[in-house]
């Protein structure tokens, strides 16, 4: 789909509703609020403010709603007095997502408002994120996905139209390895470290990953970063902080778009393209043979792990083991297309 096209189905979803938007001034929620606040009757941003976000995030999201006009709510709950969460469990993203999203509904439901939305894209459907099964759960409206963005589109949007947004939201305590009880003093030490190394280096996306007390730094622009002054300065005043080492992450961190599918010539095919994509998780085979009936023909078997669907002439496999297989595709936008009609079918295994 052209991309006037999806803001034409965005501006539609949002006109004459009452909405909560999930707002952490991100790229995808920022693009929401900004449809949100022309389109909608009424809608509020709320960034809830879990207690293990680097500090500038909230008032950055907060700046941000002010530019573009909508209002916003910040919600305060410190999740390290949650046991749930502080164990830090494989599923620690679902247990936050759930968490903040059990408030949202609340407030929707106080304040009579339609429904909550987040800014979940066709890109995040590629990645490993447990909390994306809230939404499903929870009946959070993506209407990113639901209309084909990705998040390069998003992006593309928003520097178009000059519209600031914050590029690094991503939760502190993701730099933690699961199964590592998350602390307060991790969580101010890494928070420490990314400070200096941005303070340092002038850069806005940094990460610095805790590992048994061994800093891993990552940062978009390492030639920022090597320089022997800078290096032993940060060495020795992240050991005074706590870690034991430190290292370097020598390749970029950088928000850029992955290859999501492998679109190639069909073997016994003259003319016809093949879409190939692996999805990172697996999937729950009879649930998404569920959903999948709403596009078409399904031919289920959980015995075999596999899910058969029949849609617009196309035959496409689906495999518990993640991966997508479709034949007799016109070119790699025709791929491009079908995938955007399947994926929010897709159901996960827990």
């Amino acid at each position: 789909m052209e991309i006037q096209k999806k803001l034409d189905g965005l501006k539609s979803f949002f006109h004459d509703k009452k909405v909560i938007v999930a707002f952490s001034g991100g790229a995808d929620s920022t693009l929401l609020a900004l449809v949100a606040r022309d389109e909608a009757k009424d809608a509020l941003a709320v960034t809830v403010d879990n207690g293990v976000m680097p500090p500038e995030c909230i008032p950055k999201a907060e700046q941000i709603a002010k530019k573009i006009g909508i209002k916003h709510h910040i919600i305060a709950n410190n999740f390290l007095k949650d046991s749930d969460f502080e164990i830090n469990s494989p599923n620690r993203c679902y247990i936050c997502k759930n968490k903040i999203y059990q408030q949202l509904e609340e407030m929707a439901s106080d304040y009579q408002y339609d429904f909550v939305t987040d800014g979940t894209n066709i890109t995040d459907l590629f990645e490993d994120r447990p909390g994306l099964m809230v939404n499903i759960e929870k009946n959070i409206r993506t209407p990113l996905v639901q209309y084909g963005f990705t998040s390069q589109e998003v992006r593309t949007i928003l520097n178009n139209m000059n519209v600031e947004y914050n590029p690094s939201t991503t939760c502190l305590a993701t730099r933690i390895p699961t199964g590592v009880m998350i602390t307060p003093e991790i969580i101010n030490c890494i928070n420490y470290a990314e400070d200096l190394v941005s303070n340092l280096t002038g850069l806005d996306v940094v990460r610095v990953r805790y590992n048994e007390k061994i800093a891993l730094i990552e940062v978009e622009d390492i030639d920022k970063l090597i320089d022997k002054t800078i290096l032993n300065h940060l060495d020795s005043k992240l050991k005074a902080a706590g870690f034991e080492k430190v290292t370097m992450n020598i390749a970029s961190h950088k928000n850029s778009e992955k290859e999501i599918f492998v679109c190639k010539p069909c073997k016994n095919e003259k003319n016809g393209m093949m879409l190939e994509a692996q999805l990172p998780y697996r999937l729950n085979i009879p649930e998404t043979c569920h959903e999948l009936e709403t596009l078409g023909e399904v031919k289920c078997s959980p015995n075999m792990g596999i899910a058969i669907l029949e849609f617009d002439g196309r035959t496409i496999t689906l495999s518990e083991n993640g991966k997508i297989v479709a034949r007799m595709m016109e070119d790699r936008e025709d791929a491009q297309n079908l995938l955007i009609r399947v994926l929010p079918c897709i159901r996960r295994q827990k």
